[in-house]
This record gives C-alpha cells, sequence and structure tokens, in this order.
C-alpha cells in the first residue's frame, strides 16, 4: 500500500481520554477512533492488526477441529428466559425490543444461539463430537468502559462452543481448545500465562483465563516460584501455617470509641490475625449476608458470591446497618442479632482459639471468642490470598502476585445449558441426554492492544511481525529525486510481487514527520532510502525493535529483508514449539 493513498491520519499530541499506554498509541496511530463510549471505528491500519489476529485464531480453531460459523447478533429473549440468564445475567445485557414489542438482545455471548442450532441437527452420539466456532462482534454495556479495547461496550470476539456425549469427552474437547490457545498468543508473540480462573455468569464446573503479563493489568494473578500453579487472585487459594494461640475464657471488655478493627487491635494490643471483622453487604436479590474474615484479612467478593450464590453484592450503607439492627463498628458472630442476616465465615477463623470479636453492643468488643464453642455459622473459603504463602499445588512454593491482561477465557460448561434448553440426543442406550458442552473465548481486539502493552517504547509501537498491520516498510526521504523515486517505486513493485506486506511511505512530507510516524506505527522492518546513502549504492535496514541500521548494497534489499522477515517468523514458531 502507498501511503499517499492510504487512510492513515496520525496524531502528534498524547490523547487525553488514554490513561494506559497500549490506547493511546492506537489512538494516536490512527488504528482507531472513537464513536462513543466504550465503541470504536477501526481504521485501516486497525482492521489489518484485527484480520491478522483473526486469521491466526482461525488456522488454530481449524486446526483443532473446529467448524466455523456466523451466528445472528441480535437474539430472541426466549432463549435467554429458557437458558434462565435472562434475569440472571445483569445489567451488562443489552436489552431491546423490535417494532411488534418482542424482547430481543444484543449477543454478549451465544451459548444459547449455539445450543439451539445443535437441538436441531444433532441427534443421536455418532455426530459427536462437534466444535462450532465464529468471529464476530459483541456488546456488553459496561459500567465504565475504559482502556480502549480492553474493556470496550462493543468488541469482537472470537467464540466457540464444544458438545460432547460424556464428561470424558467434553474434557478431551477442553484440552484440544486450551492447546490451540497456547499456540494462538504465542504466535501472537505473546508473554502469557493460563491460570485457574472463576466461571462468573457463564457457568459451569471449571475455566482457565489466559493472560499476557503486564504492569497495566486490570487482573490480578497469584503465581507459585517453584511450580506451575496460577490463578486468578478472584479464585486463588494457598496453605496458611496454623497459629491456634491459646484458648481463653470469653470476656466482654470496653472499647469507647474504637471501630475499626485496627483501632480495636492497637487499644487491646491485639494481633489483627487473632481477631474478626465484620462485612456486611446486599445482594441483586435484596438478601443480606454477614462476612466475618481474620482482621489482616481482605475480603474476596468473588468469592463472596459464590458462597451465596449472588450475581453481585453491595456493602450496605450505615443506615440500612441501623435498621438491620447491627451496631456499626461492634459486630461480632457471638449471639448474632438479626435471624435474617445470613452469617458466613472464611475457615480461617476456625483455626484460632482466642478471636477479638464485635459484641454487638456500643463500645464492647468480646475477646477470647472460639468457633465451635462460642459462635457457629455457615463456612467458606472467603479471604484473599496473600504473597508469601504457601503454593496449594506443589505445598512448597511461595505464592507471588503479578498483573495480567485477560485475552482469553476457556470454560467446562457441563449441562448446565443442554438440560436447561432440553437440548438432548441419543446415546448408545437409545435414551436421551443432555449435550456436555464447553465454550472457549478470545477478545480479538484485546489480543492486539495486549501486544502493545507488551511491545513499545518512548516512540511508539513495536509490533510482533505476525500481527503488525505491515511486515515491511520503504521509507523514501527525498521525494524530490526522481532517481530515488524511480528506485522505490521499483522496490515497493518488487516487494508486491514476492508476497510482502508492505506500506511504502512515498508522502511528500519531511524526512522527521516520516520517520516519527514510521516509529509510531511500529511495522517490524523498516527500509530507509535516504540521499546520502543512496548515492554510496546503499539503503538503511532496521528493526522496529532494536533500532539499529545497517547499510545494504541497494541492489540486495529483497534478499536481506526475506532474511529478516524469516528470522522473525522463526522466532516465533521456535517459541511456540
Amino acid at each position: 500500500m502507498r501511503y499517499s493513498r492510504s487512510f492513515i491520519y496520525t496524531l502528534k499530541e498524547e490523547q487525553k481520554e488514554a490513561t494506559i499506554v497500549s490506547h493511546n498509541l492506537l489512538l494516536r496511530g490512527g488504528f482507531m477512533v472513537k464513536l462513543a463510549s466504550g465503541i470504536y471505528n477501526y481504521l485501516p491500519l486497525g482492521l489489518k492488526v484485527i484480520k491478522k489476529v483473526s486469521q491466526i485464531v482461525r488456522e488454530e480453531m481449524d486446526r483443532a477441529g473446529a467448524i466455523e460459523i456466523l451466528m445472528a447478533a441480535i437474539q430472541p429473549a426466549e432463549l435467554w428466559k429458557e437458558s434462565g440468564r435472562w434475569h440472571e445475567y445483569g445489567k451488562e445485557l443489552l436489552r431491546i425490543k423490535d417494532r411488534g414489542g418482542r424482547d430481543f438482545v444484543f449477543g454478549p455471548t451465544h451459548e444459547e444461539v449455539v445450543t439451539d442450532i445443535v437441538r436441531k441437527f444433532i441427534k443421536g452420539y455418532k455426530q459427536l463430537p462437534v466444535n462450532l466456532y465464529q468471529i464476530q462482534t459483541k456488546f456488553r454495556d459496561e459500567l465504565r468502559p475504559r482502556f480502549g479495547l480492553m474493556r470496550g461496550r462493543e468488541f469482537i470476539m472470537k467464540d466457540a462452543y464444544s458438545f460432547d456425549k460424556d464428561e470424558q469427552g467434553m474434557d478431551l474437547s477442553y484440552q484440544k481448545m486450551r492447546d490451540a490457545y497456547n499456540n494462538i498468543f504465542r504466535r501472537c508473540g505473546l508473554n502469557f500465562r493460563s491460570v485457574e480462573a472463576d466461571t462468573g455468569s457463564i457457568g459451569g464446573k471449571d475455566s482457565e483465563e489466559f493472560m499476557v503479563l503486564s504492569k497495566t493489568g486490570e487482573d490480578e494473578i497469584v503465581v507459585c516460584d517453584r511450580c506451575d500453579y496460577a490463578s486468578n487472585v478472584e479464585r486463588a487459594t494457598s496453605i496458611t501455617e496454623d497459629e491456634p494461640g491459646e484458648e481463653m475464657e470469653l470476656k466482654k471488655v470496653a472499647t469507647p470509641g474504637k471501630e475499626t478493627i485496627s483501632d480495636v487491635c492497637e487499644f487491646l494490643g491485639a494481633d489483627p490475625k487473632f481477631s474478626a471483622k465484620a462485612l456486611v453487604y446486599r445482594n441483586d436479590e435484596g438478601n443480606y449476608f454477614c462476612f466475618f474474615v481474620e482482621g489482616d484479612d481482605e475480603l474476596n467478593l468473588i468469592k463472596a458470591m459464590r458462597a451465596t450464590g449472588s450475581i453481585e453484592i453491595e456493602m450496605v450503607s450505615d443506615e440500612e446497618l441501623e435498621n438491620l439492627g447491627l451496631e456499626k463498628g461492634y459486630i461480632g458472630p457471638v449471639n448474632f442479632p438479626n435471624r435474617d442476616v445470613k452469617v458466613l465465615c472464611d475457615y480461617r477463623i476456625t483455626k484460632r482459639n482466642n478471636l477479638v470479636v464485635g459484641a454487638n453492643e456500643h463500645g464492647f468488643h468480646l475477646v477470647g471468642a472460639k468457633y465451635g464453642r462460642d459462635f457457629e455459622c455457615e463456612l467458606a473459603d472467603l479471604r484473599m490470598v496473600k504473597e508469601g504463602e504457601i503454593c496449594p499445588k506443589c505445598k512448597k512454593g511461595r505464592l507471588k502476585k503479578m498483573r495480567g491482561i485477560e485475552v482469553g477465557h476457556i470454560f467446562k460448561l457441563g449441562q448446565k445449558y443442554s438440560k436447561a434448553m432440553n437440548a438432548v440426543f441419543l446415546d448408545e442406550n437409545g435414551r436421551a441426554v443432555p449435550f456436555y458442552m464447553g465454550c472457549y473465548g478470545i477478545g480479538i481486539g484485546r489480543t492486539a492492544q495486549a501486544a502493545i502493552e507488551q511491545n513499545h517504547d518512548e516512540f511508539g509501537i513495536i509490533w510482533p511481525i505476525s500481527i503488525a498491520p505491515f511486515e515491511i516498510e520503504i521509507v523514501s526521504l527525498d521525494t524530490r529525486s526522481e532517481e530515488i523515486r524511480n528506485y522505490c517505486d521499483s522496490l515497493y513493485e518488487l516487494f508486491e510481487k514476492e508476497g510482502l506486506d508492505v506500506l511504502y511511505d512515498d508522502r511528500d512530507e519531511r524526512a522527521g514527520v516520516k520517520l516519527n510516524d514510521m516509529d509510531l506505527i511500529g511495522i517490524p522492518i523498516r527500509v530507509i532510502v535516504g540521499k546520502k546513502s543512496f548515492e554510496e549504492g546503499k539503503v538503511e535496514l532496521s528493526l522496529r525493535r532494536d533500532r539499529n541500521k545497517e547499510k545494504i548494497d541497494k541492489n540486495s534489499v529483497l534478499d536481506r529483508v526475506k532474511e529478516l522477515r524469516d528470522k522473525l517468523y522463526r522466532e516465533l514458531e521456535e517459541v511456540r514449539r
């Protein structure tokens, strides 16, 4: 493509709406332009990147035996009511009506639609397994769209759905997709980890997220320093050393004006880990819960929602606490005063013999409280793990925290949707059995933007060659010279004839403008034709990632460019293997 005939417009200024580097560079580099909050138009450069990521995804999905289809974006509410998600999914679901007043949704995902397709055509076990996938635009009405394509409302996603006759088949399909995902993200040149994850509103038995490691990642992950254990912090567990402490008699003590756990423990000279703090929440159905965790622990909201079967939970106001008959700052599990509030304690609470807890009376706490003797309640894993705790897998390593950008998520759905929607097949014995399902998503735009977060410098983007908008850029620094112009024109035609993906900057612009745009856009291989070098019979070649220039005989450029191109692709293949 000739730059002069393209639709490429770069910006010099930092973009105020962008709070992370990749978002800023996508806007400044002319890859996309904002239409509305969380909604972007892809410009030619951005679309080329999206197509390249999509092609890698297609190749690996096809290699894994999946079959591409394209499902409708607008879905009838009846399917969502049939699955039970019409009321469960939450406010991210964009509900719309047609002119007849019938309810529809703009699909955020396609479990219902694909299940409806398969139940119409798959009748017996001999037709299984089957895995259907698509690459399509989705919409989720995010509360706070941010970070460009990382947390947009409209986005492009690859979603796949496997159908098997039994759990063993589902596990095999899941593993095939797991392998395919590893190949996809390696081919995209990403440094990533797969981690255990919460299933969220999708549901199902097990799930894993694929996280691109980045300091600006929205998600926090936990990894072991000795084995391959990795988990999203929302699901992570750990082994903690037991310190029961000396058993004491339960005793009420005055703690005037001491409402925070830190103030109480300081006042009593107690270690916060030998205390229990109360956190009261209300869920989306109006039910109330009081969670107790150790004083130095943090409540994990995802674990709390899972333990209570809630889709959303929100901390109650001081006024609500008063209406519930609960004393702010003095709530405790012993003789809990309100039976309409469900009480849950973290498992670690049971390991202490002498806890400091609220006395449910203003200005007083209890010391020496012990689970099983003084109080009981439902137990659950409610806490956020901490760095340095023992790995639950190898039981030797220590956990450390990192940040990541989620680019893919795979689930074992089991029979959640097939049972709800009566999607069945006849097994070997002629019995009607619900399908065992898996689902597998990749954020196409997220993957592209995550690559920028890992590959940039102060000048702009450094694209991995596999997903760069172009592999090579020819930059003519003297368009007034007919000799240089003719050489660049012929070199561009030669590259295109050889099947190389090339951008030719033939604009009548200053050299500084061209070189700055070249760095900003981030094409991996650069051929720079300037007056001084050209008079010596040379041109300059460099890789965007190191910016080191080498002078090459102007008649040997094609061979050297091919060598560099093959080298960059070979490096990705070696990582993949």
